[in-house]
């Protein structure tokens, strides 16, 4: 509530203040406006999520002024202001676009409880927005994948023809000069000229191979693919996968949203998955719990993996990210688990935690973007940057 930018505009001015004293008890820094040219040059000025507009004032009227509101402020959100006996007038704002009215006087809870969901209003409203323009950048990647996929299924196709002919003209090209350092054709005539076509032949065999190389090289190369990921569904597929190493360990999930989705690689963060709760597995005695907790915000999601295993050493802790680090037996483990873990997460533009205690457990917590932005390497129209 504290980020809301909020205009106060009524012709009284101790009206006006003793809103904005209270307002501000509850953290909201009010700005006041004592007519409606007022309103309309701050609005001009700057940016205000809730207008909060008395009907009846000298000069431009309230409903006069949610209308140039709502003519040039299409976002901001305006609470009408009414008296008792002129509620119509709350009825005809709402009908011209205000989002909702109160009568004056004014019950201060009645009106903060309006301004909160006003202000919801606009997140929810927002946050759709947002969504629309990344569902529309991930078309766009999709399409540049879909492309890159046909690219790389011609360019093999090409390569193997063409590698095909190369090897029989340079096995045929060795033979001929085998053949020409024989010794009956010591004084063949142009001799010299023949080894060095045969030379430039080998050249142009060795420039044709590295190009195919390069080509099958290039769309071999895969980046990220991203969908939209029911976190809670990839949680218990991943759990599946590690079921039958868990013998008499509790494993479970808990989601605290309703909306689960976020956009992400499910591949790749389905391994993520598989790493820590491997580990989380393999650190839980019998008769252990391990949790996978799940819970979003607007901008990002949290994924905690909770075990109530004997917990690593304060000395350890600098040292699980590193590559080849194992507290393992040799040859029970690769040290590479984590490693890669934390190079898949800083992938998907997110950042990795732990918190341990020894004899108690350890959690690893896994803070993804909502929307993970697609590769920066793709133009609009699906070309790949050099």
């Amino acid at each position: 509530m504290k980020n809301i930018r909020l205009l106060l505009v009524d012709d009284e001015t101790g009206f006006r203040s003793a809103i904005t004293r209270r307002l501000k008890k509850r953290g909201i820094i009010a700005q006041e406006a004592g007519s409606g040219q007022e309103c309309l040059a701050t609005l001009g000025n700057q940016n205000i999520d809730i207008v909060i507009l008395d009907v009846k004032m000298p000069g431009m009227d309230g409903i006069k002024t949610l209308g140039h509101i709502k003519e040039k402020h299409h976002e901001t959100e305006v609470i009408l202001l009414t008296g008792h006996s002129s509620t119509s007038d709350g009825v005809d704002g709402i009908k011209s676009g205000a989002f909702d009215y109160l009568t004056k006087p004014v019950e201060f809870d009645h009106l903060f409880g309006k301004i909160n969901q006003a202000y919801e209003k606009i997140t929810r409203i927002k946050e759709k927005k947002k969504e629309a323009v990344y569902r529309e950048k991930i078309e766009q990647q999709m399409i540049a994948t879909e492309r890159l996929a046909s690219l790389g299924t011609l360019a093999s196709g090409v390569a193997h023809e063409i590698n095909n002919p190369l090897a029989i003209i340079n096995e045929s090209a060795g033979w001929m000069k085998l053949v020409l350092n024989k010794i009956e054709l010591a004084e063949m005539p142009r001799k010299a000229e023949f080894e060095k076509a045969l030379n430039k032949i080998e050249t142009s065999i060795d420039r044709a191979k590295k190009i195919t190389h390069q080509l099958l090289g290039v769309v071999r190369k895969r980046d990220s693919l991203l969908t939209e990921v029911n976190l809670e569904d990839l949680a218990n597929e991943a759990i599946e996968l590690v079921i039958r190493e868990a013998i008499n360990i509790d494993i479970e999930v808990k989601c605290k949203p309703e909306n689960k989705n976020i956009w992400s690689d499910p591949y790749q963060l389905r391994q993520v998955l598989i790493n820590l709760l491997t580990n989380a597995v393999q650190a839980t005695g019998t008769g252990g719990k391990v949790s996978l907790i799940i819970s979003l915000n607007n901008n990002d999601a949290t994924i905690e993996v909770k075990d109530t295993g004997k917990g690593i050493p304060g000395e350890n802790m600098k040292k699980i990210f590193e590559p080849f680090f194992s507290t393992k037996e040799p040859g029970e483990g690769t040290g590479l688990g984590l490693y890669v873990t934390r190079g898949i997460v800083d992938k998907l533009g997110g950042k990795i935690d732990v918190e341990s205690r020894v004899g108690r457990g350890t959690s690893f917590f896994i803070t993804l973007p909502k929307f993970h932005e697609p590769a920066k390497n793709i133009k609009n129209n699906g070309e790949r940057l050099q």
